[in-house]
């Protein structure tokens, strides 16, 4: 269902602002670009301690839940006070006993809290609620909707779909006015849950007024040289479906007489075990942990570097990535990249033509690849030249800014 009036709306994300979510950034300040009057609404205070210049560019106020509600009871209780009254309240109450007898966890009870919390003090101007991932946004977005009587929508994106049970997902695509999603991998799995005809594909993409045009690399580094080491890059968190893992495996594989460096940029839960784990493959002076940085760091280490890795994989728990930004911000600067065929990186990086692309959990063929892009200047210059042509050429914002400016009803 696509609005034919824009109405003020407020955005439900799990936190805010985060450095790994510029692409929701990039949204809210397109939207608010054509017009639209956004509430940012998070569940959770921001934990980075640096911050995008972009979110310096976002003027939607800003609205903080009770990250746990045991923090805030006293608001809490004046929230379940007046709500309580509300005509939606005993309806949405059985709907989350409902689903806390299928998922009896403390965050169940959590996102019903927050649901009132918002419900209460949502500003009366605010009649649409947008949930951005459909996991524990899309709870309290679901449950503040039955509770006002008011219409929501979300975007989904990658870990709140593949952690997200199926029945679940079922009832929040029924429940919801519509999706959006971000890949085509993860439109063909929504439609086939009761999606079809609800969900959208809009690719995040990218701001090209924020990332320059790729730079002349003049330097033809062929890792023979111990004093010009060919400067691998990769961004993203020590988490365990981006394979880091795999990556140092591979390193530790490729040839001794090869010359290479490794900067990792990214915080995560994993970063000491993944330091361990290159001390004892005997690579850790090969490597730099450069943590979190703002993306104006970022965009500089791509420009300075010769390829890009990122060894993604499905998980434990069954998450993995859709389409992590960090391949098209690299292949945005001209950066020839190394990666795992799986979900929708495929449907963005063309093996052997813009990039090279091998089998997820696979070190050898991690390895293999590396080793290309390493001793072969001129296919990194061939790779990363193609592959800067297509992001910019299909992998633009723009179009998936129109797909949620029609939902909004700010088409025009």
């Amino acid at each position: 269902m696509v609005r034919t009036q824009p109405v003020p709306v407020a955005f439900i994300l799990k936190g805010y602002p985060r450095l790994s979510e510029t692409f929701i950034a990039q949204e809210i300040a397109a939207l608010e670009a054509r017009g639209l009057d956004i509430l940012i609404v998070s569940l959770r205070h921001p934990t980075d301690r640096k911050r995008h210049a972009l979110h310096d560019h976002i003027r939607a106020p800003l609205l903080y839940l009770p990250e746990y509600l045991y923090q805030e009871p006293l608001r809490v209780l004046r929230a379940w006070w007046r709500v309580r009254r509300l005509p939606g309240y005993r309806k949405t109450r059985r709907l989350w006993l409902r689903d806390l007898v299928r998922d009896l966890t403390p965050n169940r009870v959590r996102r019903f809290g927050q649901a009132v919390v918002l419900a209460a003090e949502l500003p009366e101007q605010y009649h649409w609620l947008h949930a951005h991932f459909i996991h524990t946004p899309g709870s309290v977005a679901r449950y503040t909707a039955h509770l006002l009587d008011l219409p929501w929508s979300a975007s989904a994106h990658a870990r709140d779909i593949w952690i997200t049970p199926e029945w679940e997902k079922r009832e929040k695509l029924a429940d919801s006015h519509w999706m959006v999603t971000c890949t085509g991998h993860n439109l063909t799995h929504l439609s086939a849950l009761g999606g079809s005809g609800k969900v959208t594909l809009a690719y995040h993409g990218l701001d090209f007024d924020r990332f320059p045009e790729p730079p002349r690399r003049l330097d033809r580094r062929d890792g023979q040289d111990p004093a010009q080491p060919v400067r691998l890059l990769s961004v993203g968190r020590a988490v365990e479906k981006k394979g880091y893992d795999i990556l140092l495996d591979a390193l530790a594989q490729l040839s001794g007489d090869l010359h290479w460096t490794l900067t990792h940029i990214g915080g995560g839960p994993l970063l000491p075990d993944l330091r361990a784990r290159a001390e004892r493959l005997g690579i850790a002076d090969r490597i730099t942990w450069a943590g979190s940085q703002a993306q104006e760091a970022v965009i500089a280490a791509y420009r300075e570097a010769d390829a890009f890795a990122l060894a993604c994989r499905r998980d434990r728990d069954g998450d993995m990535d859709g389409l992590p930004n960090v391949l098209m911000e690299a292949q945005s600067q001209g950066l020839p990249c190394a990666t795992s065929a799986i979900s929708a990186i495929p449907e963005f990086l063309i093996d052997g033509q813009s990039g090279l692309l091998v089998e997820p959990e696979n070190a050898e063929a991690m390895a293999v690849a590396l080793n290309r892009l390493i001793v072969d200047p001129g296919l990194r210059e061939r790779l990363g030249q193609a592959g800067a042509a297509r992001v910019r050429a299909h992998f633009g914002m723009a179009a998936g800014i129109e797909v949620l400016a029609r939902h909004f009803g700010l088409a025009g």
